[in-house]
């Protein structure tokens, strides 16, 4: 039986719309390689817009660079969102954290996620103080 061909189906392979983790490749003779037209934000999604830098669960990795998230990039777009609320977003990070930590160690019952590291990565880098916003 020969695989469906309808650009609406979400199982076809010569669907458009079929989404990927990663990004989708670039059209033939695109310089800009998977995720759209070269742009100093990054890839772009279809309509032009800067694609986010999410996690891809339950692997925590960036759904647009495949580093571990939060990726560099998403780490600058959250200090941006929270630059009035530091709490914010430490009590952010740590509710993502635990997530993380059940979905790892779910992959992984026999080891699991090493805690000290998993501070590291959520935590550790929020800058603790706010930068100036005026003269001393």
């Amino acid at each position: 039986m020969n695989a469906p061909t309808n650009p609406t189906d979400p199982v076809s392979p010569a669907s458009p719309a079929l989404p990927t983790s990663l990004g989708s490749p670039a059209s033939p003779g695109s310089p800009a390689g998977p995720g759209g037209p070269a742009s100093p934000d990054g890839p772009v999604d279809g309509v032009g817009h800067p694609r986010r830098h999410l996690p891809l669960r339950p692997l925590w990795l960036c759904r647009v660079c495949a580093a571990p998230w939060p990726c560099g990039t998403a780490r600058l777009a959250l200090v941006a969102e929270y630059a009035h609320d530091r709490t914010a977003l430490h009590v952010h990070l740590c509710a993502v954290l635990h997530d993380a930590a059940a979905d790892l160690y779910r992959l992984r019952p026999d080891t699991g996620p090493d805690p000290a590291a998993l501070f590291t990565r959520f935590l550790a880098w929020v800058p603790r103080t706010r930068p100036p916003t005026g003269q001393r």
